[in-house]
């Protein structure tokens, strides 16, 4: 089989040939049918990011939508034919990777079914995007008639979000960039700033002099996520995805600071593919690209904003 992998940390990806791996028992086979593309996937294979073990050559990729094409014994969560959609960050990492056109793993993974209505494509986008922005918001809970202000908010996780905040009753300032300000504002949030015209923090403080109740940064380092929680009300809360957030610093100056990790269940899949089916949220805009293109768009500037979501269509 066809994959992207890595020959150590910091190694450049390459597509290679991979022997098509078996089920084993308890494990499925997934016939992969597209894998979405994340930016946790580069800190994965530069070593930044070293959440558990690691096997090389190390297959990129922990999100994926495919067809059930072998069970191991006694694996029978799934049946052949079904289609299934997950987030395998299972270690070793690097021994289900899904940027690559198989993937044997148990069944006891964070998997699900693809609902009618969905297809794989939109299935592979979900798993990470999905499962953080429902699950961040949740956390944060109740949000009633508070005001949150999302940094990064273009991507796949801010797009979600942001829907899942607006629908809690927040009052939600969303930090984009000129392309995806028209799609951001149809979530209802009450304010865009893009930052390539003006200063967030000056434009905040300008329309909310008393702060905000909740800062989410999706993309900042500690530098820039500290002048943002400048912006939280003492009683406040600041979250940040990229671990750039101090708690016990934080908790002095009044504010709780929580490091996101999100915590991927079977369950929080099916609600968020059934929110997407249902119409109570939509899905960024996916770009799609094919498996030979993929070590291309990973050396590619990983850190800047894109908008929407990467799809390797396999």
């Amino acid at each position: 089989m066809r994959a992207v992998t890595v020959s150590s940390y910091g190694a450049s990806p390459v597509l290679m040939d991979l022997p098509t791996p078996a089920a084993g028992p308890g494990q499925v086979l997934i016939k992969l049918a597209a894998a979405g593309m994340n930016p946790m996937d580069v800190a994965l294979a530069s070593g930044e990011w070293r959440p558990e073990t690691a096997m090389f050559p190390m297959v990129l990729g922990v999100d994926g939508a495919g067809i059930v094409d072998a069970l191991g014994e006694g694996a029978a969560r799934f049946s052949l034919g079904d289609r299934i959609f997950g987030q395998l960050l299972i270690p070793p990492i690097g021994s289900a990777g899904t940027y690559a056109e198989y993937v044997a793993v148990t069944a006891a993974a964070p998997l699900a079914l693809v609902p009618p209505g969905l297809d794989l494509v939109g299935a592979a986008a979900l798993p990470t995007i999905g499962g953080a922005g429902l699950t961040l918001v949740e956390s944060l809970e109740p949000l009633e008639k508070k005001t949150v202000l999302v940094v990064g908010a273009g991507g796949g996780v801010g797009s979600f979000a942001l829907q899942y905040a607006v629908s809690a009753g927040a009052q939600v300032i969303a930090n984009v960039r000129a392309p995806a300000e028209d799609r951001v504002r149809s979530y209802g949030v009450v304010q865009t700033i893009d930052d390539t015209t003006v200063r967030v923090v000056e434009t905040v403080r300008q329309t909310y002099g008393d702060g905000v109740d909740v800062l989410i940064d999706l993309v900042s380092d500690a530098d820039s996520f500290s002048s943002f929680v400048s912006l939280v009300r003492p009683g406040g809360t600041a979250v940040s995805t990229r671990y750039a957030a101090d708690p016990g610093a934080l908790s002095a100056s009044g504010v709780r600071g929580i490091n996101f990790v999100l915590n991927e269940t079977s369950e929080v899949l099916e609600r968020v593919a059934k929110d997407l089916v249902e119409g109570l949220i939509v899905a960024p805009p996916i770009t799609r690209i094919g498996l030979d293109e993929v070590p291309s768009a990973m050396s590619s500037s990983p850190q800047r904003r894109l908008e929407g979501k990467t799809v390797i269509v396999l």
